[in-house]
Parts: C-alpha cells; structure tokens; sequence
C-alpha cells in the first residue's frame, strides 16, 4: 500500500450514492459531515483534494418530497435541477466552518469527448487548486441523457483524476474493496489487497450494481480502474462507512484494494484519445506494422493495414487491432474509412496517384497514437 501512496498530494475522493444517501433517498447528514471533517483534515496537511460526488437526484428526491427516485429521464433531470443546489449548500456550509471554500463543477461525456471542452474542464479545475478551493464535481444529471451520460460516478472520478493528473483516486463504497466473490451473499469471500494489473481473471471478480440508489457497482469500479491507473494513478476501494476512512488510506493503512499504476505516465493529449473519444471504427494491420508501432513506435501507414470496419471520418478515433483481432492502441485517424480501404496495403508512391498528390500518408500519425499494452 504505502509503496502507492508516497508522495502523493493531489487526491481525487468518490462518493458513491449508496454512501451519501439514506435508504429513503434522503440525504446522510451525518455521513457527509464525517467526510467534510476529513477532508478538511486532508487540505490542512496541504494536499489538494476533489471531490466527486453523487447525491443530487437524491436531494432532488427529498426535496421535492418524493416517495421514491424517479425512473424517467425528464423526472430523474428535474430532481436533479433541485437537488444539485441543495447538495452543493450542504457542502459548501459544512466546509465554511474550516474556513474552506467550494466550487462546483458539473459535466457530462461531451464534455471529456470534445477537445475545447476538455481543455476547458482541465484549466476550471486547475485554477481551483491553485485558488485553494475544493472542486465539487457531479455528472450534470439535468441535461445528461441516455446517449451522452457517463452512468456511474465510478467512470467520471477516474476521467477526473486523468484530466487533473492526481496522485490519488479513492472511491468510497459500500463495500471494502475487490473479492474473491461478493462478501454479501458468499462467506467464502476474500479480499483482494493489491491489483497491480487488471486482468480478464480480476474483471471476472467484479458483481453486478450494488443498491436499489446507485448505479455502480463493482463493475464500473473495475473499468474506472483501468482509466486510473492507465493513467498514472494509484487507486484504492475502501468501503466508506468506516470511520475516518480517507485519512486511513492516505496514512497508508492497508485497508480496501489497492490498485497499483503504470510507472510512465503519458500525455494529456493522449490520454484524451484513450479515455476521452469513442472509438467509430477499426483498423485491422499486419505483423510487421504491429512491431513498427510497438516497438519502432512508428505511425501507422497504409502497407500495414490489411483490413478496416466501422463508419468514420477525419479526426475520428479507430482502435488498431491485430491479426487475431486484439486490440492494441488506438489513435485519431487522418482518412476516412472509404479512402482507407482504398489505400491499405499501398505504398507510398501508389498513394499519391491514387489520391492525387495527397502529402501525408499517415493514417496514424505517432503523435495521435497510443499503445494500449
């Protein structure tokens, strides 16, 4: 655990709904000044912490008096719209008393998907740090839909935690960490300490969604995992009823499942490729053009390709695959999928006939690319 955590500064604190919610859908107050006191705790060492947090379709619920949370989109983006308000007070009163202000910060997938608005998402949150305020961020349930909403706050801290560059992501559940089954319903179960790769075998630990208010569950935890620690961060499952929990785990108590980072960490630009664009399409190469990128790191050319699939266009993303299939990076495309299948297997001369004069043959350019390995 603490081989993770030395040095880490900046930390990335989830809350999941099951954790800040009562069973009724109400607001834990109780629950949510504990972890106001500990992150104060936190700043006054001089670390910086972010907080994602859920709970604003639950203050919806409560506020406007609902027996139970709304299951349609327009009833669950209204509790939201009074929720959010009321979630951030809460916050921002229980901080004041530290002497500590708060600013709220809500997104949605366009916003981690689109360049500017990632960019723009990136300086807002830094700035906050630098003016020593505590970013308050939540999916923006009021204008998120089915297609565009990231559906667990589990994916958002850890694209959070990527965009921001923390030290440390720590999502709080209502569980204690990664098992060997889920400890509520086997009591065989053991718990898994330590992840230092996210294998097909760990995915296949990972249960369904946890509570009838949440929308995570181990699952997500497990893919917000692999964004984390891509990425270069460490992250931990503790379970968040435990008292004083956060400090524990920045002390370096071997608590929940710690799951460890890649050594080298890469650009911002490209982990917005990996984690921010949604793959349209894909690019099927060769042996040789497999090694070219891993072990050459070359950019991808038209002689490696054998085969494409998918509908998309310049700038495009496209994961690249190998000959079984598999793939291994993924990167922004500079042809379209027509022009490509016009073009695989070609070398450079043949390319520039058939696309009359065209000067760039990258499909991939190495500065647009990244190896998933």
């Amino acid at each position: 655990m603490k081989k993770c955590l030395n040095g880490q500064k900046k930390i990335v604190v989830k809350i999941g709904t099951s954790l800040i919610a009562t069973s009724s859908g109400r607001l834990n107050s109780d629950w949510i000044e504990s972890l106001v006191n500990q992150v104060a705790a936190l700043k006054k060492q001089g670390h910086q912490v972010l907080i994602v947090t859920s709970g604003a379709i639950a203050a919806g619920v409560e506020g406007l008096g609902l027996k139970c949370r709304p299951k349609e989109i327009p009833e669950l983006q209204a509790a939201a719209s009074v929720g959010q308000g009321l979630l951030i007070e809460r916050y921002a009163n229980l901080f004041n008393k530290f002497g500590f202000k708060v600013g709220q910060v809500l997104v949605t997938q366009f916003d981690i998907t689109h360049r500017q608005q990632y960019l723009n998402t990136r300086n807002t949150l830094n700035k906050l740090f630098e003016l020593g305020i505590i970013p308050i961020v939540n999916e923006n349930d009021t204008t998120a839909t089915d297609e565009i909403k990231f559906g667990d706050n589990d994916t958002l801290a850890a694209l959070v935690a990527s965009l921001v560059k923390a030290d440390l992501l720590i999502l709080l559940s209502d569980i204690d960490g990664l098992h060997t089954a889920d400890p509520r319903l086997s009591g065989d179960a053991k718990p898994v300490r330590e992840v230092a790769v996210i294998t097909p075998e760990i995915e296949s630990l990972a249960g369904d969604a946890g509570t009838k208010f949440g929308s995570g569950g181990m699952v997500t935890k497990i893919q917000a995992g692999k964004i984390a620690t891509f990425s270069g961060v460490c992250m931990i499952i503790a379970d968040g009823r435990k008292s004083n929990v956060v400090l524990d785990v920045v002390e370096g108590k071997s608590i929940g499942t710690v799951f460890l980072p890649r050594k080298k960490r890469v650009s911002s630009k490209k982990l917005w490729i990996v984690f921010g664009r949604t793959p349209r399409g894909k690019v099927k190469v060769d042996d040789g053009a497999k090694k070219a990128i891993i072990e050459g790191g070359k950019s991808l050319l038209p002689a490696g390709v054998v085969d494409c699939s998918g509908k998309f266009d310049v700038g495009d993303a496209i994961d690249i695959v190998d000959s079984v299939d598999e793939t291994f990076a993924k990167g922004l495309t500079n042809f379209g999928f027509e022009e490509i299948k016009t073009i695989k297997g070609l070398k450079r001369s043949e390319i520039v006939k058939k696309l009359s004069g065209e000067p760039s043959v990258e499909i991939v350019h190495r500065d647009c690319l990244v190896i998933l390995e």
